[in-house]
């Protein structure tokens, strides 16, 4: 194996500059600002977790997650995500915290695969996630929350389209039941968005006319609230006719925050459908063809960690936020600059000391026989590096 030069890194790491971490803090700090006003507190957890505690409760596949072995040769894992963590900490430190229990977060997660398909194996998240309470009222409360959170990371056109797992569940069950192996395929082709693999499916089911009507009248139940009653005309199931009522009722939640512009309901929008158990949802900005957020409800989750209560969440991806939404603009600013000779160091250091507490930057700068150059001599050579010069010492210009 060729050495790597001293420049290289990893596959699927990078290297974030001054004005990307700039950047990167104010979307951090504005997001998390939003969501404490909205009650939610923020938890910090260990980079690395156990394999066989967290590891395995994460949604995210095996073969994704980053792997290491400590000195006692037991498995670790660096988080995959933030919600298993959470769900730990949840279950244990905070055990005796009254319900509902309202957390934020901002974080890096490591998942392996996406190397291979030219994305990032370490990125950010920022999130809640909100447990306890399996109310319309707590779904609709994190939809409205990612809507602001959106907003305040300066995504300013963008929707959220949302679904329900229980209502897909209800019709499958009641169009092919106990075909685990035909839901499955059904189910992933919508997962993958793959539309015309889903026909496919359909047509390789030996259904009748009649049930491909009601399988492919999925894809057209795209929209607002009239979606709520086109689906209750769809499916007798009393698990789909109970989802869809459970949606219905989010969405008049919505309306009632006034957010409900920005939302279509969408159900084939089923998310990760070994995970999540209710409401789902996904937010697309209109300069990216990928969602920047992604959340729903996880109500299996906690009980994993012997906590049986319901939750509900979502997730921010910083970075497509960062590097691919145009409504972030960190203005550069540049440092004052304070100069002076040795006979006038204390004078400088203390007008550079005045101007910190006052929240301002500053460099300062010795100048002196050994010390000067043409770009410290000459002020007009360096205004392009700082926003204002200050000199101490007569002699300097």
């Amino acid at each position: 194996m060729t050495k790597p030069k001293g420049f290289e890194k990893p596959s699927g790491v990078r290297d974030y500059v001054p004005y990307a971490v700039s950047k990167l803090r104010r979307i951090e700090r504005d997001v998390l600002d939003c969501m404490s006003r909205w009650g939610y507190r923020q938890i910090m957890t260990p980079t690395m977790e156990y394999y066989d505690t967290v590891g395995v409760a994460s949604s995210t596949s095996d073969r994704k997650l980053f792997k290491l072995l400590n000195n006692r040769g037991t498995t670790l894992v660096l988080r995959s995500d933030m919600t298993a963590p959470i769900a730990r900490v949840v279950s244990s430190l905070l055990k005796e915290e009254p319900l509902p229990i309202r957390l934020s977060y901002h974080a890096n997660v490591f998942r392996a695969i996406e190397e291979e398909a030219g994305r990032e194996a370490e990125f950010f998240q920022t999130g809640v996630e909100l447990v306890g309470d399996d109310s319309p009222e707590a779904d609709a409360e994190v939809v409205a929350l990612a809507i602001e959170s959106l907003k305040a990371a300066g995504v300013s056109s963008f929707k959220i389209a949302m679904g329900h797992v229980g209502f897909l569940n209800g019709l499958f069950d009641e169009i092919l039941p106990g075909s685990t192996e035909a839901q499955q395929s059904l189910k992933e082709g919508l997962l993958s968005r793959d539309f015309v693999g889903f026909r496919k499916t359909i047509s390789e089911l030996g259904v009748t006319d009649e049930q491909r009507n009601w399988l492919e009248g999925l894809l057209r139940l795209r929209g607002g609230q009239e979606i709520c009653d086109q689906a209750l005309e769809l499916s007798g199931h009393p698990l789909a006719r109970a989802s869809i009522s459970h949606l219905c009722k989010v969405w008049e939640v919505l309306e009632a925050y006034g957010v409900s512009e920005h939302v279509l309901i969408d159900l084939t929008m089923i998310g990760d459908f070994s995970y999540y158990t209710g409401m789902t949802f996904e937010g697309y900005a209109s300069e990216l063809g990928f969602p920047v957020c992604s959340g729903g409800r996880y109500n299996n989750l906690l009980k994993q960690f012997g906590r049986d209560v319901p939750a509900t969440g979502f997730a921010l991806k910083t970075n497509r936020i960062l590097d691919g939404v145009n409504g972030v603009q960190e203005a550069a600013v540049l440092p004052v600059l304070v100069r002076y000779d040795a006979a006038h160091r204390k004078e400088g250091l203390a007008e550079a000391a005045r101007l910190r507490a006052q929240g301002q930057s500053v460099v300062t700068l010795l100048i002196d026989g050994d010390h000067s150059g043409p770009d410290a001599a000459q002020p007009g050579a360096t205004s392009h590096a700082y926003g204002e010069i200050i000199t101490f010492g007569g002699s300097l210009g």
